[in-house]
């Protein structure tokens, strides 16, 4: 198994990270990111591989990617689509430096899932809106 890492540009927040995809997952079905490289190690990703998606600086959230198509841009130009499960899933978060594109992540150093209802400790604990601001300071 394998997974991507990639920045979310625009979303300044998770909250409109999952407004966005669920107006493209209605407009058009199902929900995708369309990327320009189409991934070498495909195989690897399909075996249960997510996406890990940077925003504001942090890698937050992931989601699974369920499969991997070729497809087109409007310009007609060749491009890889990543069909994305809609459920984006909470992770330890880290920061991580800009970069373009997306990178290959192995398992063993992707964050870990923080659980739903589970009782968090320290900065875990509190609301994304409180971490994210403190984040901005500097202070995560």
């Amino acid at each position: 198994m394998l997974h991507l890492i990639k920045l979310s540009v625009g979303p300044k927040d998770v909250g409109q990270l999952r407004a966005i995809q669920a107006r493209r997952a209605m407009a058009e079905p199902p929900l995708r990111h369309q990327t320009r490289m189409m991934p070498k190690r495909a195989a690897e990703i399909l075996e249960g591989g997510s996406i890990f998606w940077v925003v504001a600086g942090f890698v937050q959230v992931r989601q699974r990617i369920v499969d991997i198509t070729e497809e087109t841009w409007d310009d007609g130009s060749r491009c890889a689509g990543l069909v994305l499960d809609p459920e984006l899933i909470p992770v330890a978060a880290r920061p991580v430096k800009p970069f373009q594109g997306w990178r290959y992540l192995a398992p063993d150093v992707a964050p870990p899932d923080v659980l739903a209802g589970a009782e968090g400790e320290g900065a875990e604990a509190m609301p994304e809106r409180l971490r994210a601001e403190l984040r901005a300071l500097g202070l995560l």
